[in-house]
């Protein structure tokens, strides 16, 4: 894997930990609200330019402000709020370019863990990671959204852990709670769901043949086209809100 200087930068910055959890890997209540958050800016229910009241957010969710401070800082941290000289905490897009950076050191984070995993995984953690595989196929049948994004990172979990290096899982999984909100957006776009399940075929197949550049490549492609759903996606709902940049 080849990285450059600028990527290098990137993924620094990316791998700050913005996301702290309780013991055990349990979101947290600042957690929960980002995620709500984010799905309501990537649905366009909360258009650029919206602004983010601490207060309001608080009693609309039942919780105190520090949860609240910490949800929109994390926002503020992936690019989905910017905090505004007399206007507090508005709603933001993240440039294009920033977007496809992210995704680039996600790519190669995650083609490395598919190559190391199609070496590295023993015969009962491919049986395992085929069977997580062919379940995530009933929630493309029955367009379960929700289900199928908790399956699709069960899916990569399982490759950061058949990788078998624990620095890299860790960094990788650092990185994905950045980039998370702009990914759990691609299925709002048409035919991704099945999309997404044949491309992930394909790097189960690679895997359970212990093909190590096939495996890599397939995940850099799907990574990269789980980019441009969540760029094209980003870019329409941007369009949707002419009025952002004067509100600012």
């Amino acid at each position: 894997m080849t990285v450059t200087s600028e990527t290098r930068k990137i993924l620094l910055d990316l791998s700050i930990d913005d996301a702290p959890r309780r013991s055990g890997g349990r979101p947290t209540l600042a957690d929960d609200l980002r995620r709500r958050l984010a799905d309501a800016i990537m649905a366009g229910e909360l258009p650029p330019g919206s602004r983010l009241d601490e207060h309001d957010l608080a009693e609309r969710y039942g919780m105190s402000r520090t949860p609240v401070r910490e949800a929109l800082r994390q926002l503020a941290a992936v690019g989905l709020a910017e905090y505004r000289p007399h206007r507090g905490v508005i709603v933001a897009f993240p440039e294009q370019q920033r977007i496809a950076e992210m995704f680039e050191v996600m790519s190669e984070l995650e083609a490395l863990c598919a190559r190391l995993a199609a070496l590295r995984m023993d015969a009962g953690e491919r049986r395992d990671f085929e069977t997580l595989h062919r379940r995530s196929l009933e929630h493309v049948r029955e367009a379960r959204i929700e289900d199928y994004d908790a399956a699709n990172l069960t899916f990569h979990s399982a490759l950061y852990r058949g990788a078998h290096n624990r620095f890299l899982e860790e960094t990788t999984l650092s990185v994905r709670r950045r980039v998370q909100p702009f990914r759990r957006s691609q299925f709002q776009v048409l035919g991704r769901l099945g999309n997404s399940f044949a491309e992930h075929d394909r790097i189960v197949e690679a895997v359970l043949r212990g093909d190590a550049l096939a495996a890599e490549t397939c995940m850099r492609e799907h990574v990269g086209k789980v980019s441009v759903a969540s760029v094209t996606l980003i870019e329409g709902r941007r369009q949707q809100a002419p009025g952002e940049a004067e509100a600012g």
